[in-house]
């Protein structure tokens, strides 16, 4: 008999998430800078953060590993490399691996747009494929560290119990198109918003873009994160939660506050739950 262990995302702040499924615990983009405190991003620039995170790093759970999308203060930042465990399993870009193993983290993995890494435990498995991300536009991304989406994929004896997609730090490209393509089926998309800008330019998803990103993987339910912690982000929630209404997509947004947490239904028997996409 199959073993129905729930799956939930808590919210701490920011792209900082505790994802449970199938008895693996993953943290999202660490970061735990408090209110006031300045996020670095490179090139002399900072921002400040608003918010306060809804948990300190000594209060995490153990974990199996970590998901970092990429380099940049506001997802990694001072208080997560001095607080996390050295060997924590982290899986990232290979610019950010090269900087973390410097570091001393040492089992800090790169991948490149399609790799594979697996966790297994016993009969259970956490399979984690690195998928394209453009932290800005053209020649945008010269000042951007590179950066990652994810799916995670939480298996028990071979059978699916749930596929999670992290967008990552991005703006709308062509790359992303081959995401649906390689994964038509995700359970749960959890996307980072905000409308940063970085000298005037968009480089992660605004409203606009966020309802777009929604139509072009077709989760069958969506999580908004990165929307209001920092002053760099120029695209607040309400501005996610028009677009996606008006594009009648309101349905499948979930809103979840920090320190919040939501429930997610693993598939039954390796069968995904009705897809609330037409032809789905």
């Amino acid at each position: 008999m199959r073993d129905r262990t729930d799956a939930s995302v808590f919210f701490i702040g920011n792209a900082t998430t505790i994802i449970r499924c199938g008895g693996f615990t993953v943290l999202t983009d660490p970061n735990f800078l408090h209110r006031g405190q300045r996020a670095h991003l490179g090139w002399g620039l900072s921002t400040r953060r608003r918010t306060e995170p809804a948990m300190d790093v000594y209060e995490l759970p153990p974990l199996d590993a970590v998901v970092l999308s990429h380099m940049h203060g506001d997802h990694w930042d001072r208080i997560a490399r001095r607080g996390l465990d050295k060997d924590l399993p982290i899986v990232t870009t290979h610019h950010a691996a090269h900087k973390l193993k410097r570091q001393g983290f040492r089992n800090a993995a790169g991948l490149d747009d399609w790799d594979v890494h697996r966790i297994v435990r016993g009969d259970h498995t956490l399979t984690i494929t690195a998928t394209p991300a453009r932290h800005g536009p053209g020649p945008t991304q010269m000042l951007m560290p590179p950066c990652m989406g994810s799916v995670l994929d939480f298996s028990q004896h071979g059978e699916m119990d749930l596929r999670l997609h992290i967008s990552g730090d991005t703006v709308m490209d062509p790359c992303l198109t081959e995401i649906p393509q390689r994964f038509p089926d995700i359970d749960a998309g959890i996307v980072h918003l905000g409308g940063t800008k970085i000298l005037g330019v968009l480089v992660t998803m605004d409203g606009w873009q966020g309802a777009e990103w929604i139509q072009l993987i077709k989760p069958a339910s969506v999580l908004p994160v990165h929307f209001d912690d920092y002053e760099m982000f120029s695209s607040g929630i309400d501005d996610f939660q028009q677009q996606v209404n008006r594009a009648r997509l309101g349905h499948l947004v979930h809103y979840i506050g920090r320190g919040e947490t939501y429930h997610l239904p693993v598939r039954r028997a390796g069968t995904r739950p009705e897809s609330p996409w037409p032809g789905g």
